[in-house]
């Protein structure tokens, strides 16, 4: 059962100290998803640093630096299983100078976390990272209301924060948010229900990640399905079989379906769809597959399968959000390498539209600079038309990297307009 559980992805986010890793380790710790050694490492740990309890934010602060100051930097990436779903979770970094670690962690995600102190509300970081959610268009959106033990777990704190949550919100996109009062540190309304908060009566976090609906989030009615490789098999039993291997971006594929391949524009038909286990009738995403067609086609890495009658754009000029994510400034008309699915090729940048002020989300036209951790719109043209989708309609083929060619380091994540 538990190798067929759903897979839900979630991340963190919130300000510095609002008890993000510590969250994650009540999540872990309660739900009796630790190893002994790591237990006992833990332990250890928090003694010879004073605790007289464990120090949850051990589990996930894995970095000497995190440690030391008790601050999360990198992204964590931690698993566990329950019953009913497992689970990837991302912890983010709060500071400021590390939100490009929380775009990165927040990208493949179905839903965050937000953390907020019940003491403070929400403040800037707040708003900073609820856009960023926004903006790379998680789903579902959970706001733990968190410390609650240090303001008696007073109703009236928690309405507060929904009130300025909600007033902020509404310029967001984000379709369904919900509101959960806990204490990560005494484990209130965690993994098991608070008794000292008899006037909440929704279910904890981990019940909410458990039966939050996620089905749908993934595209299924514009098939698209990049292609990786050509699988050509040397052997004489193969000699005739030529199959076309990639995993299915979103939508599904069927046997004796019409397909067409982009960018050539010729269609066929679908003859066999192959997966390790064997053959099958239709695969659908995020599914990794080998399809045969039933005429010999040119398709090689970066084209696209695709139904005949639901095809995407094609276009070399393209609008993105782009956030920035290295520690040098874009260069003016410099080419970069642009990675799409599996398609990859040069790029420049054309034009910078506006840059975003994520604290107050006004749009500032008159700087045309690209810094690290900035979010801006701008335009780009590549040599070779890519086969796109808006990101909000299709998260896989609707984003890209940029690569500096001279370092292959990758420079900027963005989402298509």
């Amino acid at each position: 059962m538990l190798e067929t559980n759903q897979l839900l992805r979630f991340t963190t986010a919130g300000s510095v100290d609002d008890g993000k890793s510590t969250l994650i380790g009540r999540l872990l710790y309660d739900s009796k998803s630790i190893f002994e050694d790591q237990l006992e490492a833990v332990e250890t740990t928090s003694r010879r640093k004073g605790f007289d309890g464990v120090d949850l934010a051990l589990f996930t602060d894995g970095l000497k630096d995190e440690r030391e100051q008790g601050i999360t930097i990198d992204v964590a990436y931690r698993y566990f299983t329950t019953p009913k779903r497992k689970f990837i979770i991302a912890d983010t970094p709060g500071h400021i100078q590390y939100t490009r670690n929380m775009v990165t962690g927040a990208s493949t995600a179905n839903a965050a976390i937000i953390l907020v102190d019940a003491r403070n509300g929400v403040i800037e970081q707040t708003r900073r990272h609820s856009f960023i959610a926004s903006l790379l268009h998680i789903p579902h959106l959970i706001v733990c209301i968190n410390k609650m033990d240090l303001v008696d777990y007073d109703e009236k704190a928690y309405s507060r924060v929904i009130d300025q949550f909600e007033e902020f919100s509404s310029k967001m996109m984000v379709k369904d948010i919900r509101f959960i009062p806990i204490s990560a540190l005494n484990g209130d309304n965690v993994v098991n229900r608070s008794e000292n908060m008899p006037w909440f009566q929704d279910a904890p976090l981990l019940h909410t990640l458990e039966t939050m609906h996620i089905s749908s989030d993934i595209n299924k009615v514009d098939t698209r399905m990049p292609v990786q490789t050509v699988i050509r098999p040397q052997s004489e039993e193969f000699r005739d079989f030529r199959g076309f291997a990639g995993r299915i971006a979103s939508g599904i594929l069927r046997v004796g379906e019409e397909v067409l391949v982009l960018p050539s524009g010729f269609s066929s038909r679908i003859k066999e769809i192959t997966t390790f286990e064997g053959s099958l009738d239709e695969a659908y995403a995020p599914m990794s597959v080998v399809v045969s067609l039933e005429d010999d086609i040119d398709i090689s890495r970066g084209d696209m399968i695709v139904r005949s009658n639901n095809v995407p754009e094609m276009s070399q000029d393209v609008t993105l959000m782009l956030c920035w994510l290295h520690n040098n400034p874009a260069k003016p008309r410099a080419k970069y390498i642009i990675r799409h699915t599996t398609n990859e090729q040069r790029a420049v940048i054309k034009e910078i539209i506006h840059k975003i002020n994520i604290n107050t989300l006004e749009r500032n036209t008159e700087d045309k600079t690209l810094n690290m951790n900035d979010i801006s719109k701008v335009k780009i043209r590549t040599t070779r038309p890519l086969m796109i989708d808006s990101y909000r309609d299709n998260r896989a083929t609707g984003s890209v990297i940029l690569i500096d060619e001279s370092t292959n380091e990758t420079v900027a994540a963005g989402m298509i307009i």
